[in-house]
């Protein structure tokens, strides 16, 4: 008896470092995938609204987030192009990973999936009303939260994720700013849950050159979240967060944090392909996406 029980012990043990061993495998972020995942929307083209990568696109999102959660959104709406006098069609994706423990907590990860329909920081004039491909504007978030949710497919998180991909972010022209983040000003004007812990977004996050400093309006209206996010990159160990505070960029976080949601954004914005035809995935980095991917991760399980 007392050998059956010992075997019992060393059995349950064994398990027990075996999905331990397992658990912290599969939360791994998988940089190459991540990378594959940016290249792949860059090989649809631009996806501005109305344009041909857009459509597919959004039916490769849907499809891909279909393998990893079951709880698939697609918020659709239409925007007035004022410039064009003409409607165009969008769309949100949001997955949602629930806990599996008894827990009220919900969170957003977030990112833009659309790109910029004009290269209107491009050197040459002749490519201004060009759309652009976006590889880091628009693709590197993107790519980083699929990668996240293959893991989350995997090991249900503790806390129930909210995974969005924000449509039209960058459609408005400069000095419009009411035609940019049409899908953020969406999400939060149609909320229906309200009472989310925080959302957390990513933009510009695959820069080879990565250098993510504390953007303003984050850092000053919610502190704690932010310095939450710059610890957590310290103990890891990725250099690629600059704890020096940034100025103040208008993005879909400030939508989100103005429906009432404590909301932070991620953005490398000392890019100098930014809004130009030079935005392409060799100016991403593998390494990047895994610095940002494995900080998310941390907040996410720990």
């Amino acid at each position: 008896m007392r050998k059956f029980a010992l075997l019992f012990i060393f059995l349950a043990l064994f398990n027990s470092i075996s999905l331990i061993s397992f658990s912290q495998q599969t939360k791994q972020f998988n940089e190459q995938n991540a990378f594959e995942y940016l290249k792949k929307q860059c090989d649809f083209g631009p996806r501005n609204p109305s344009s041909s990568g857009h459509k597919v696109c959004m039916n490769f999102l849907t499809n891909e987030m279909k393998k990893f959660t079951n709880d698939i959104t697609v918020q659709r709406f239409t925007h007035y192009d004022s410039k064009d006098k003409k409607t165009i069609y969008l769309a949100n994706i949001i997955g949602t990973f629930h806990s599996l423990k008894n827990t009220k907590k919900r969170r957003i990860i977030c990112a833009h999936w659309d790109t910029r329909p004009r290269a209107d920081r491009d050197k040459n004039e002749q490519n201004y009303n060009k759309p652009i491909l976006g590889a880091n504007d628009g693709a590197s978030g993107v790519a980083v939260l699929l990668e996240i949710s293959r893991i989350m497919n995997k090991i249900p998180p503790p806390t129930t994720i909210d995974v969005i991909f924000f449509d039209g972010e960058d459609f408005g022209e400069e000095g419009n700013i009411d035609e940019y983040f049409l899908g953020s000003r969406y999400f939060a004007k149609t909320l229906t849950y309200r009472n989310y812990e925080c959302a957390i977004l990513l933009d510009m996050i695959g820069d080879k050159d990565l250098r993510i400093q504390k953007e303003a309006f984050s850092y000053h209206h919610f502190p704690d979240l932010v310095n939450n996010i710059w610890n957590r990159a310290q103990k890891l160990g990725f250099t690629q967060f600059d704890n020096t505070i940034n100025g103040e960029i208008s993005d879909d976080h400030q939508i989100l944090a103005n429906s009432g949601i404590s909301a932070i954004d991620i953005i490398d914005f000392d890019y100098k392909y930014w809004h130009t035809l030079e935005d392409t995935p060799d100016k991403c980095s593998p390494q990047s996406l895994k610095a940002v991917g494995n900080v998310i991760l941390d907040y996410i399980y720990y």
